[in-house]
């Protein structure tokens, strides 16, 4: 958001150029990453600051629309998107879920990364400046019926190395990324994925 302030016509610029300031370095990782692989640690943080779940894992994505998301600690479950359906596979419990892409990815914090490159007809962005070396950048979902209120996406030149999600339920969840390597030789059986036999599902195949 730009403030419309009457005391200078210079905030008001100012403003406006840190706000594509941000949205250049969006748009500059969207563009020169088709693909990506990295681990992730994940931290879950509730209303009143308390640490309630960490997780880690690797990640995939070739854009648009295909991801793939695994978790191994402190569960076993595999999420993966290819390009038509989005499959989450939960192994402890041995239950497969589907859904139809489109549907699931919506404006929701995965549209940042694995999504096609429209990004502000679902996210109003916004700068939102530097701390320990990292360029955040806000970006909040238009639509007001998704489960999330807001994300910060953390920059380090044209790294991506943190992403801040914020739900509707006061939840914080911190995904910080090590490893990076953009657009890695990725086989097409990577964003493939065929319910085990036996296994329970859920939803429309």
């Amino acid at each position: 958001m730009i403030r419309n302030a009457l005391i200078s016509l210079i905030l008001f610029s100012l403003a406006g150029a840190a706000q594509a300031d941000a949205k250049a370095r969006l748009e500059a990782f969207v563009d020169s990453t088709k693909g990506l692989k990295a681990n992730f640690t994940q931290t879950v943080i509730d209303r009143a600051g308390r640490k309630t779940q960490e997780a880690s894992g690797n990640l995939y994505f070739s854009r648009p629309g295909k991801f793939r998301w695994i978790y191994q600690k402190p569960y076993a479950q595999v999420i993966v998107g290819d390009g038509k359906k989005l499959w989450i596979h939960d192994e402890d419990l041995d239950q497969v879920s589907v859904r139809k892409l489109d549907q699931a990815l919506g404006d929701s914090p995965a549209a940042l990364l694995a999504g096609d490159n429209n990004i502000e007809k679902l996210f109003a962005l916004k700068d939102g400046g530097i701390k320990d070396g990292i360029e955040w950048l806000e970006a909040t979902p238009k639509s007001k019926e998704g489960s999330f209120e807001k994300v910060r996406m953390g920059f380090k030149g044209d790294d991506l190395q943190v992403m801040e999600l914020k739900d509707n339920f006061g939840q914080t969840t911190l995904l910080r990324f090590s490893n990076l390597q953009r657009n890695p030789p990725m086989g097409a059986n990577l964003f493939r994925f065929t319910p085990p036999k036996g296994a329970d599902i859920i939803g429309d195949r």
